[in-house]
């Protein structure tokens, strides 16, 4: 029998573990990225375990999100990871060269190889062949001391697409309409793989806003082949040699199979406040207050022609706020060099620095209650930084048609529709990405007073009771844990600090309850944590005392994420018993270590004397790691068998 495209990437990378679904394997890691949001964590944490250079094939360190300089906070965070990058043979990106996805794409990213990333949008490089998966900031930590990163054997989806996308029509469209199918959750342990005729149809930089908002589905990865659109891609980058031809093999298996035939699509929008909340654009009759375009997910130089062509020799309505982010310094350059860049600020658009900026909560707010159109790839209530704005995600297509009408447009009312072609030759401009230093002796890396040291967890009590912080509802975020926004991002390398904001937009005193508690357990629905890759999600809650999260299902990233914190994740064996518990409740673990070497966990209920059955879907490997006191501690210890 032949091998899926994964199979093929996975078993040229496996150091531990049988390709059998969900069995835990270790993969070689052959680069990293980190974005200064997660990266100063992650180079505090490598530090910690006393390596002196990365030992992955290439590691980057990018400045793309905390780029909005208030005080000296970020500025002082980018300083250190630009010595800490140097210090330890690390290439650092500077703020203004772009978002890290995109440049990653651009100038690094190679097909076969494997990509681990501090960021939840890292498969974004799947779009060139590479097996590209977002993680942790500690598990990337790990990965560039030369550890394996573990995972779950994933399931693999193939998305088989058929004929070719009708003008008007984008990726974008491609990828709303699959979260429609498997929604928000459909995606959690699997990989999605794309095949099929419709494949040599899409460029690159269309592959990668596909395999960008795979992470909107909770799948660990998306992969599109590396095939002639790939090696034409690459040749314009100057980089033809990095490319290699891969493909599944014919009579490849595969767990699940979705067909998706691309000349049926329409252009369409997620409605707040979730990714799968697709709907037709056409059906959509809203007046617009903002447009935002750009963020990882489309802000390449095609999109951002199109949408200058679009835009060319018009004005914006007058009731629209139209703001531009370029993916990158070479998309920014590109645009101002053929006169496209003039052409969007004659319509009216406001031009942002080439950084994720708005996607993230970091300037752009939208007024209140308005209604914002944006090409991004999330639209979490609050995320935008405005409690009760709208957020509808929709191709650049539709966000520069909707900027000029005022309201939620279906861009095939424009008339003849604007072909934009891949360029022969991209503009290569390499100045922004320092290369690391081979001088490390007299490399002084600087800190800030805002930089503080990390915090470790602490060895699993055997016998612990444990009062219950919160409950939360289903598809908790983790942008509910762990808010982002130009006020708290700033925190990031802080964690005394922004662990004030826990659960802030859910429950202000949240923070304050769990210090007076001092121990405490969370109780969660269904897909706890999905969204971002941010440790400080399980970070922030370790350091205020939580122990232990139950939970129906966890997101993938986030629920690995716990781990490595030393926070124990359970699952309900009754999602029933979810009812049970009341934030008035106070459960009881005896025998807990015991317990969890047969995985299997009972707490009592101390109010009632009832009894609950909890599953521990950990490999031993994990629950170690638990028992240690989190990830940090158990890979001091690995690092030394290297």
């Amino acid at each position: 029998m032949g091998l899926n495209l994964t199979q093929k990437i996975i078993k040229s990378h496996l150091i531990s573990g049988n390709m059998v679904t969900g069995e835990e394997i270790g993969i070689k890691i052959d680069q990293t990225l980190t974005q200064d949001a997660t990266g100063t964590m992650a180079y505090l944490q490598f530090e910690a375990m006393g390596i002196p250079t990365v030992k992955t094939e290439l590691s980057v360190s990018y400045i793309d999100h905390n780029t909005l300089q208030t005080d000296y906070r970020n500025a002082d965070d980018h300083i250190f990871l630009q010595t800490v990058a140097a210090k330890h043979g690390i290439y650092f990106s500077r703020p203004g060269n772009g978002i890290c996805h995109q440049v990653h794409l651009e100038r690094f990213g190679k097909p076969g190889k494997t990509l681990l990333g501090s960021d939840s949008h890292t498969p974004t490089n799947g779009g060139i062949g590479m097996l590209a998966i977002g993680a942790g900031g500690l598990d990337v930590a790990v990965a560039m001391a030369g550890q394996p990163f573990y995972l779950p054997m994933p399931k693999v989806v193939r998305v088989e697409l058929k004929n070719s996308l009708k003008p008007w029509v984008s990726a974008k469209d491609v990828i709303l309409h699959l979260l429609s199918i498997l929604t928000v959750k459909g995606g959690v342990n699997k990989i999605i793989e794309y095949g099929g005729e419709g494949v040599a149809t899409l460029s690159v930089p269309d592959r990668a806003t596909i395999t960008n908002m795979g992470a909107e589905l909770g799948a660990t990865t998306s992969i599109f082949p590396s095939d002639e659109q790939t090696r034409l891609f690459l040749k314009a980058q100057g980089r033809e040699e990095d490319y290699l031809p891969l493909q599944a093999d014919k009579d490849a298996k595969y767990d699940e199979i979705i067909e998706i035939d691309l000349g049926l699509l329409e252009p369409l929008a997620a409605c707040p406040h979730s990714p799968d909340n697709v709907k037709k654009v056409k059906d959509l009759h809203i007046k617009v207050d903002q447009v935002a375009i750009g963020s990882c997910t489309n802000s390449s130089y095609t999109d951002m022609k199109r949408v200058a062509e679009i835009l060319k020799g018009k004005t914006i309505h007058p009731n629209v706020s139209l703001v531009i982010s370029c993916g990158s310094k070479q998309v920014l350059a590109m645009l101002a060099r053929d006169g496209s860049l003039a052409e969007l600020i004659s319509s009216g658009a406001r031009i942002l620095e080439s950084a994720c900026g708005p996607c993230i909560g970091m300037g752009q707010a939208p007024k209140s209650g308005a209604i914002s159109v944006r090409t991004f790839n999330r639209n979490f209530e609050g995320r935008c930084g405005t409690k009760d704005a709208s957020v509808y995600l929709v191709s650049p297509e539709v966000a520069a048609a909707t900027a000029l009408t005022g309201q939620l447009t279906d861009p095939r009312t424009l008339g003849d529709y604007i072909p934009i072609s891949l360029p022969a030759k991209y503009l290569i401009d390499d100045r922004m990405i320092i290369p690391p230093s081979g001088e490390v002796n007299d490399i002084e890396v600087i800190r800030g007073p805002n930089i503080k040291p990390v915090p470790l967890g602490k060895p699993l009590e055997n016998d612990i009771s444990l009062p219950v912080s919160i409950k939360v509802g289903d598809n908790i975020t983790t942008d509910h844990i762990m808010p982002a926004g130009a006020r708290i991002l700033p925190l990031r390398s802080n964690i005394p600090a922004i662990s004030e904001y826990v659960f802030h937009s859910l429950d202000p005193l949240f923070a304050q309850r769990a210090k007076e508690l001092k121990q405490s357990v969370i109780i969660a629905g269904n897909n706890y944590g999905q969204g971002s890759s941010r440790e400080h999600a399980a970070l922030a809650p370790m350091y205020l005392g939580v122990k232990i999260v139950i939970a129906k299902s966890f997101a993938r990233i986030h629920k690995a994420n716990l781990v490595n914190f030393g926070i124990l994740p359970l699952e309900f064996v009754n999602p029933n018993d979810y009812d049970l518990i009341s934030e008035e409740t106070t459960l009881i673990f005896t025998n807990l270590k015991q317990a969890l070497n047969s995985k299997e966990v009972t707490a009592k209920i101390v109010e009632t004397e009832k009894e609950i059955k909890l599953q521990a879907t950990l490999s031993m490997r994990q629950i170690e790691i638990i028992k240690k006191g989190g990830l940090l501690a158990y890979s001091k210890s690995q690092v030394d068998l290297l």
